[in-house]
């Protein structure tokens, strides 16, 4: 046998490999940046570290150990030193965008963790192929700063995928819009009118705040926050409290909210309480011309007129009252249906006038 045919034989053991082909080897040296193979070819293959991962600085050597089996990427027969350049992080990419393909047709809903918060969008990698969620397709609702996204697990499907112009597009709105439909779906099937229902403060404005519920949002109306009076919703209310409220109505997608609870009407038991003949005391809440209105209990008020302030002439209920001033009176009408009660100070006297005499 001569040397040439036994050259001959060897080169011819010996397999042929190609650009873009995957190999298979055995670990027989790593580096901090690089990773050495025997892939069954006349030269060895190596990975460097950025062909190996996305991540920068990280050593190798933590990572792969001799005596591993791995795959790789032929990216160079002669990568101009006599030895084959691999690839493992575009052998994962490609098997990343076989599996994003499936997914995309598939409309499989996928997990993963944000890996780069970029100005237009989020950037997340799965089985290190990347996909790009712009931030139109972030929320239903307009977010101007992504950055609390920045390494957050989130969900979302593939509505684009075109690897080759290396654009692969995710959106998470259309998994938010449609777990609201369905919540909101679940909600109004439960709910009716006159049931007691918890939620979270949404929003408050001059005019109500906004409950969240759970699948809808209930508006409680200032004149529906309490049976007394309420001057402003934003020194009761903070985003984020947690409220129990009745449902006043529903009309199509709109629901209107109470925390006025019938247990706690003031006028239940009003009839009892503000009879005419008894003696009460309350707090000038506001005035006019012709008389004072008395807070007598939140929700409960009585007016006392110019004419019954006192036995001695009174022009203006501002000449001698103040608001927020307590005054102690007489019931002398209550009118249930119409929710009216009056009172007099000059009542009040005359009584005491006459204790005396008669003393």
């Amino acid at each position: 046998m001569s040397e040439l045919s036994f050259e001959q034989m060897l080169e011819e053991s010996l397999k042929t490999i190609r650009t873009g082909e995957v190999v298979t080897g055995k670990v027989i040296d790593v580096k901090e940046d690089e990773i050495v193979l025997n892939i069954g070819y006349k030269s060895d293959g190596i990975i460097t570290r950025s062909e190996y991962t996305n991540e920068s600085n990280v050593d190798l050597r933590n990572l792969v150990h001799v005596g591993d089996e791995m795959e790789a990427k032929v990216v160079k027969v002669n990568d101009g030193e006599g030895q084959v350049a691999l690839s493992y992080k575009r052998l994962a990419a490609d098997r990343g965008n076989k599996r994003l393909e499936e997914a995309f047709e598939n409309h499989e809903v996928l997990t993963a963790k944000v890996s780069q918060v970029l100005d237009g969008g989020l950037s997340v990698i799965v089985d290190e192929a990347r996909i790009f969620i712009p931030a139109s397709l972030v929320s239903d609702v307009y977010e101007k700063d992504l950055s609390k996204y920045a390494d957050k697990e989130i969900e979302f499907v593939i509505t684009e995928f075109n690897p080759r112009r290396r654009r692969v597009i995710g959106d998470r709105k259309q998994l938010i819009v449609a777990k609201k439909a369905e919540m909101q779906k679940a909600l109004f099937e439960k709910i009716h009118v006159g049931d007691k229902v918890e939620g979270t403060v949404k929003n408050v404005t001059d005019f109500g705040a906004f409950i969240d519920l759970g699948g809808a949002d209930g508006l409680l109306h200032i004149s529906e926050m309490s049976w007394g009076r309420i001057e402003n919703p934003k020194k009761v209310f903070k985003v984020g409290d947690k409220v129990t409220a009745l449902i006043k109505d529903i009309n199509g997608e709109k629901i209107a909210l109470s925390m006025k609870f019938p247990e706690t009407n003031p006028w239940a038991d009003a009839a009892e309480k503000y009879a005419v003949g008894n003696v009460v005391t309350g707090k000038v809440a506001r005035m006019t011309d012709f008389g004072a209105f008395v807070e007598l209990e939140p929700g409960v008020d009585a007016l006392l007129h110019v004419s019954q302030i006192s036995r001695e002439h009174v022009a203006k209920p501002a000449d001698v009252l103040s608001i927020g001033q307590e005054i102690t009176a007489k019931i002398v009408d209550f009118n249930e249906a119409d929710r009216k009660i009056s009172l007099s100070m000059k009542a009040l006297e005359a009584d005491n006038a006459q204790e005396q005499t008669e003393e």
